[in-house]
């Protein structure tokens, strides 16, 4: 009888988070929409409680904002937010590096060097979805070889809100972030160079105080 424990309610609560953060960061949900609890759960076809708890954690994340008893919506892009997640999260990038870089595995480089390759042609073929994609499979690779949880936490939370804008601009005929940096880092990577992966890994995330300038116009 031990192996039956609860499990329903913390899970459907994470699916229905994943499941919602991603159509916002799409543009599914665009900015300004009224979400509904009881909408959203028979779309996802779940229960509303799980949903409701759903809304809550995005509240926090910044993808949502909500007035008791009035309205839960989808919050604008709004560049100063944008700019200062990019600042939190790049830092990390940089934390997790310094520490992965010496421990990273052949197998783990080649893993970036296919996904820089995976967001190259992306990004020829103005596939915004699996750009992006690509790119999250690179940088998880340092996240993960680092151990550092709470860095990881820190980027998985406030990375959707610099997605929202990168996809934006992207879509918009920008370019995301340059498959040329990104082979600089593996290179470094590679050869264990752990100050120049900290050196371009920062230089990849200063590049996107472009797209917020941008935002601003």
């Amino acid at each position: 009888m031990e192996a039956i424990r609860p499990v329903g309610r913390t899970l459907l609560r994470d699916q229905a988070c994943a499941a919602i953060r991603d159509a916002i960061v799409a543009g599914e949900l665009e900015p300004g929409a009224v979400v509904r609890d009881a909408d959203l759960a028979e779309r996802l076809g779940l229960s509303r409680a799980p949903v409701r708890e759903a809304f809550s954690r995005l509240v926090d994340e910044g993808l949502l904002e909500s007035k008791p008893q009035s309205y839960t919506r989808v919050t604008p892009v709004v560049a100063a937010e944008v700019r200062d997640a990019a600042a939190v999260v790049g830092a990390m990038h940089e934390l997790v590096t310094r520490v992965a870089v010496p421990r990273l595995m052949a197998a783990d480089v080649e893993i970036m060097r296919a996904a820089n390759e995976r967001f190259a042609t992306a990004v020829a073929a103005g596939e915004v979805d699996l750009a992006l994609r690509a790119d999250d499979e690179l940088h998880d690779v340092p996240v993960r070889v680092s151990g550092n949880r709470a860095a990881a936490a820190t980027v998985a939370r406030y990375t959707p809100l610099i997605r929202r804008l990168e996809r934006r601009r992207f879509g918009e005929g920008g370019n995301c972030r340059s498959a040329r940096l990104h082979e600089q880092l593996i290179d470094a990577c590679a050869c264990g160079d752990t100050d120049t992966a900290v050196r371009v890994t920062a230089e990849i995330w200063r590049s996107l105080a472009d797209l917020v300038d941008l935002a601003d116009d």
